[in-house]
């Protein structure tokens, strides 16, 4: 098994988190009272309880680096999520930085930011 990395994100209700990543392509792996866990491909996110979360406030963040971020992308709007400046949730479009990194965000119902990061060939 290779090194890797699961973040660790909010959820005020497990059963509306995982309705709205299986619309990305996650699937069930664990669940509990205290802890879920979803997957995808390469991907995890694991999730923990928190009720009294105010998404306009939200702090939490993560990265998900995928090697098609186009299709991902794709994937999210085709799954409803409206290209927006406010609100939840919500999609801003791929761009290339100055650093020649490729990314777009998505803001999840809980006001996590999830960077989606385009993977880069390694020369």
């Amino acid at each position: 098994m290779t090194d890797h990395a699961t973040p660790n994100l909010p959820s005020r209700d497990f059963e509306a988190s995982a309705l709205f990543y299986a619309a990305l392509g996650f699937k069930e792996d664990w669940r509990d009272n205290g802890w879920m866990i979803l997957r995808r491909e390469g991907l995890t996110l694991e999730f923990f309880p928190h009720s009294d979360l105010d998404p306009l406030s939200s702090w939490f963040s993560c990265c998900l680096r995928l090697d098609d971020l186009d299709a991902f992308y794709a994937r999210s709007k085709a799954a409803g999520i409206a290209e927006s400046c406010s609100g939840q949730p919500r999609l801003h479009p791929p761009r290339t930085e100055e650093s020649g990194i490729r990314i777009a965000y998505l803001v999840d119902p809980d006001g996590t930011l999830v960077r989606l990061i385009q993977n880069r060939e390694l020369s």
